[in-house]
């Protein structure tokens, strides 16, 4: 169990600061309301209303968050491939190398094909 205590200090005091900056930032913040303030931020364009249903959002923006997600948990693969490089030897560094390769035919192709183009 002491082998866990300085994982429990450290969550404890990440708690007490998040506990903390919230609620000295409710107390000392100002609280200028107005009704633009209150209003939702569409990237500083007006809001469009949308219909009751909710509305429809294009394709385009689920393919981009799908190819976000797909390239950062491939990304991810390279940090334990990282902390044992030495261990691995050269058929590390071949997988590697195989590995990036196939990600990267998979950015050229999503590149080609448009899929990273925001319209």
């Amino acid at each position: 169990m002491r082998l866990y205590l300085p994982i429990f200090v450290l969550a404890l005091l990440a708690a007490g600061f998040a506990a903390f900056s919230v609620t000295f930032g409710a107390i000392a913040g100002p609280k200028r309301w107005n009704r633009a303030k209150l209003e939702a931020y569409e990237c500083g364009i007006e809001p469009t209303p949308q219909p009751a249903g909710g509305g429809r959002f294009p394709v385009k923006y689920y393919l981009t968050a799908m190819l976000f997600i797909l390239f950062d948990i491939e990304i991810i693969f390279l940090y334990p491939w990282a902390v044992t490089f030495t261990g691995l030897g050269v058929f590390g560094l071949v997988e590697m190398v195989l590995f990036l390769a196939t990600v990267l035919v998979a950015y050229a192709y999503v590149w080609r094909r448009g899929g990273l183009e925001w319209d």
